[in-house]
């Protein structure tokens, strides 16, 4: 499945539950992940997407500890069904 679609779908999603899903452009920091997820009640989260069954590049990896770090919830979404469980996640956090 297309990287495109699942994030498509990504950004449904979290409208249909009153979120936001910004699309992360960042210059001259590299590898952040593709959205920044913004939930009501102050649930934020990071999701980079993937084509299906691709995984995350080194410095994708790097970048996603670093905001584990802080304390940021960070996902990898390749696959439709995927969505439904990951924005559970978060407004459980």
């Amino acid at each position: 499945m297309r990287e495109k679609l699942i994030e498509q779908q990504l950004v449904k999603a979290v409208k249909d539950i009153g979120g936001i899903a910004l699309k992360i452009v960042s210059p001259g920091f590299d590898g952040m992940p593709d959205r920044l997820i913004l939930l009501p009640n102050r649930k934020i989260a990071f999701v980079e997407v993937k084509a299906l069954g691709k995984t995350l590049r080194p410095l994708q990896e790097k970048r996603k500890r670093q905001l584990e770090a802080l304390g940021f919830l960070v996902f990898c979404l390749d696959n439709l069904e995927q969505i439904g469980g990951i924005l559970r996640e978060i407004q459980a956090s």
